[in-house]
């Protein structure tokens, strides 16, 4: 029986698709639904964690598919926001934030196949935390462009004002995101560098 964790796991990552087809969606309303269903996935991640510690039902599906789900998360949240030209989120970062998902994910597999299983690291906590900061800030940018045209009045021309003086947030946050993903890149390849070597040499003959 799947335990409790596990389902919470899959639903985030049931979350992630629905939450990209909204965001893809031109239409404010969708989007803001967007917001809402990544701030509620989000904090799934912690969540799930949290009730596999405490009642002891950690599975090796859970320790897998868990980070697993995190990537898909982002990479939902990345892809679309690079298809909406007034947020200007850099295809570059977006492209070294998943080559870096893939290949920790793809060390992940190398760790699983030599029945161990690599352990989540301090800085790829951290990742993780920038990487969930910097799509919910960019959620925040779309929201504000999106209210300027909902509300009226006052109200709107301050949505205006902040969306013109956040313009430049997007960009630079996914940078940044970009650059503190692959500084824990290095840190879990220096890691587990002896498990990486043993992958990819031959067993040695005496």
């Amino acid at each position: 029986m799947m335990t409790l964790a596990n389902k919470i796991t899959l639903t985030r990552a049931a979350m992630s698709i629905v939450m990209f087809l909204f965001i893809l969606w031109p239409n404010a309303w969708a989007r803001l639904i967007a917001t809402l269903i990544f701030i509620v996935a989000a904090s799934t991640d912690w969540v799930d964690g949290k009730i596999a510690r405490e009642t002891n039902t950690i599975t090796p599906f859970g320790a897998i598919v868990d980070p697993f789900v995190d990537k898909i998360l982002v990479a939902a949240a990345f892809f679309a926001f690079v298809g909406i030209k007034e947020l200007d989120v850099p295809i570059w970062a977006v492209f070294f934030i998943l080559l870096r998902e893939l290949m920790i994910s793809t060390l992940r597999v190398i760790a699983a196949l030599e029945g161990k299983v690599m352990a989540a690291e301090r800085w790829g906590k951290f990742k993780t935390v920038i990487q969930l900061s910097a799509i919910g800030t960019i959620f925040f940018v779309l929201d504000v462009y999106h209210l300027a045209f909902l509300l009226q009045g006052a109200a709107s021309r301050v949505c205006v004002i902040l969306f013109i003086t956040l313009q430049k947030v997007p960009y630079a946050i996914t940078a940044i995101a970009a650059i503190i993903t692959w500084i824990s890149a290095i840190s879990y390849l220096r890691n587990n560098w002896d498990l990486l070597k043993k992958s990819w040499s031959l067993p040695s003959c005496k």
